[in-house]
């Protein structure tokens, strides 16, 4: 009895399997209440301020783990400094806040996970950080060059309180996005590591949904 081997165009190419496992999943945190309110209009300049604060801690444990994961040759090709928004988130909260800003921050409990999770991934599991870092940057060059515009539009900035959506060095982000994704192809994972993966992305989208759900609520007891 002869078997028929799967031909190379048979294979999906792993990042498209990641976008199609997660679609649900990203859907369903982009059309939390939160963040409908901010797109609509109806949402304030504090909920905006919460929303940037909470980014300031994700992404202070995202590219706080970056000196280390230079050194992880699985994991270095990612890290363009074109994406880094450490600085630029902290400009933000300078401008919205105050110079006082690290002192007033509000983070949420969902927030203070997620960050963990971060650093727990970093410190553990390169595969997993790669996770969180795809799903971090790849969100930011896409539906989140929409948000920073409807932002500005919406209380009147022109790059002070929105520079976390400025990518000011990447001139084309559907290319820079097509070269991420052809990293993660190229990433020499056996099946059950890119499952470990997807599973860590999916996580990745349930946290975020449930600090947008937390945003929702502490604005609606404000």
């Amino acid at each position: 009895m002869s078997t028929t081997a799967e031909s190379p165009a048979d294979v999906i190419p792993f990042s498209r399997l990641v976008r199609e496992r997660s679609g649900a999943s990203h859907r369903s945190s982009e059309g939390a209440s939160f963040m409908s309110g901010l797109l609509n209009g109806s949402a304030t300049r504090d909920d905006y301020i919460a929303l940037v604060s909470q980014h300031w801690a994700i992404y202070e444990a995202l590219e706080g783990a970056e000196p280390a994961m230079r050194e992880v040759p699985l994991v270095a090709p990612f890290l363009s400094p074109a994406l880094t928004r450490l600085p630029a988130l902290e400009a933000d909260l300078a401008f919205l806040i105050g110079d006082d800003w690290l002192d007033r921050l509000q983070l949420l409990p969902a927030t203070i996970e997620y960050a963990a999770r971060i650093r727990e991934v970093a410190a553990t599991w390169p595969a997993g950080y790669i996770a969180h870092h795809y799903t971090r940057y790849l969100g930011d060059l896409s539906g989140g060059l929409h948000i920073g515009r409807v932002i500005a539009r919406q209380f009147g900035f022109e790059t002070n309180g929105i520079g976390f959506y400025l990518f000011d060095q990447i001139a084309d982000p559907a290319a820079f996005k097509d070269s991420y994704r052809a990293q993660l192809d190229a990433a020499p994972w056996a099946s059950d590591e890119q499952e470990r993966v997807v599973e860590e992305v999916l996580r990745a989208y349930d946290v975020n949904t449930r600090i947008f759900e937390q945003l929702g609520a502490r604005a609606a007891s404000a």
